[in-house]
């Protein structure tokens, strides 16, 4: 039976058919773990990522990549990092180094959009597994995706806005970014959120504005949030903004914002902030290693996108959802 697996030596067709029998009707699974230690094995894994300091989001990702390496590190998976300064120019520089290393599957996130449609365009021809985390990319080059669906998260923002104000119904977006719709997701979830209200017209009298700042939130004025009495924050710096108005003792605005940051959850406790939408990065970083094992090694059919929960975070469910 060994040598019909495995294709070693002379078995006649009689004798292969007959062991193909038994294993369609029992069903057989190679034994990976011993396999791999026979042959000793390795599954190199290419993660091409931001570098987490100073990034509270992207170090979590990492935490939960470096678990899964150590879970799946038994199994002959082998992770090599190539971390980049978190602006385009940083993340172009890193793609010939990526382009360059011989690996058996790619983790990746394309933060910026345009930039990683030229990677992945190249990239294409290696024939090589890709996982995205975080952030989708719609290209021609197959792949797997694991974080939340950008558009519905956006959808279920405008749901929560729709819930938290009554009279007064002047939302401001607040952008807060380095780069400027530099990401799919970030327009995802706020093209989502303009269709929430698109789809339900009976709620009238809402009227909407966009300011865009960089991270510096010396950008801020009084004035942008003049007559504004709700607040979508589309990533994860709704605590720029709660920083500001609590500063400057203004009161009474609902904020909608991402991730569970130590700073975003500051606000959360005070009040300030109201709603966060947990995207689990940890949970999105093992299961992308997760996808890669099962595609590399166990050869796997597997879902082309496994969507994160969009988990609602209040100040009252909050101790809960870390216990998740």
């Amino acid at each position: 039976m060994d040598r019909i697996i495995h294709k070693r030596g002379q078995v006649s067709q009689e004798n292969i058919d007959k062991v193909n029998a038994i294993i369609k009707e029992h069903g057989f699974k190679r034994n990976i773990f011993a396999s791999n230690l026979a042959s000793n094995k390795k599954f190199k894994i290419a993660v091409f990522l931001p570098k987490p300091e100073k990034l509270e989001y992207w170090e979590s990702q990492l935490i939960g990549i470096k678990k899964a390496g150590g879970d799946f590190g038994k199994f002959g998976i082998e992770l090599h990092y190539f971390l980049y300064d978190f602006d385009s120019v940083s993340f172009k520089k890193m793609f010939a180094e990526v382009f360059d290393f011989e690996c058996d599957g790619l983790l990746f996130s394309p933060i910026f959009h345009e930039e990683s449609r030229a990677f992945l365009t190249d990239y294409k021809r290696k024939n090589t597994p890709v996982v995205m985390i975080d952030s989708d990319i719609k290209n021609e080059i197959s792949h797997f995706y694991i974080g939340q669906d950008a558009f519905k998260s956006g959808y279920l923002a405008g749901r929560l806005i729709s819930f938290a104000v009554k009279n007064e119904r002047n939302v401001l977006i607040v952008k807060i970014t380095k780069e400027i719709d530099s990401t799919s997701t970030y327009l995802q979830r706020i093209k989502g959120f303009y269709a929430f209200f698109e789809d339900h017209p009976e709620l009238t009298n809402f009227s909407f504005s966009e300011t865009s700042i960089t991270t510096d939130a010396g950008q801020l004025t009084l004035d942008m949030f003049k007559n504004s009495c709700s607040i979508f924050v589309p990533n994860s710096r709704a605590y720029v903004v709660a920083q500001f108005l609590e500063e400057n003792k203004i009161k009474g605005i609902r904020i909608i914002g991402y991730d569970l940051l130590k700073e975003n959850i500051t606000y959360l406790n005070s009040g300030a902030i109201d709603f966060l939408i947990n995207q689990k990065p940890e949970e999105q970083g093992y299961m992308g290693i997760n996808y890669l094992y099962k595609k590399i090694i166990l050869h796997e059919n597997l879902d082309d996108a496994h969507f994160i929960p969009l988990d609602i975070i209040v100040k009252e469910n909050y101790s809960m959802s870390l216990n998740e």
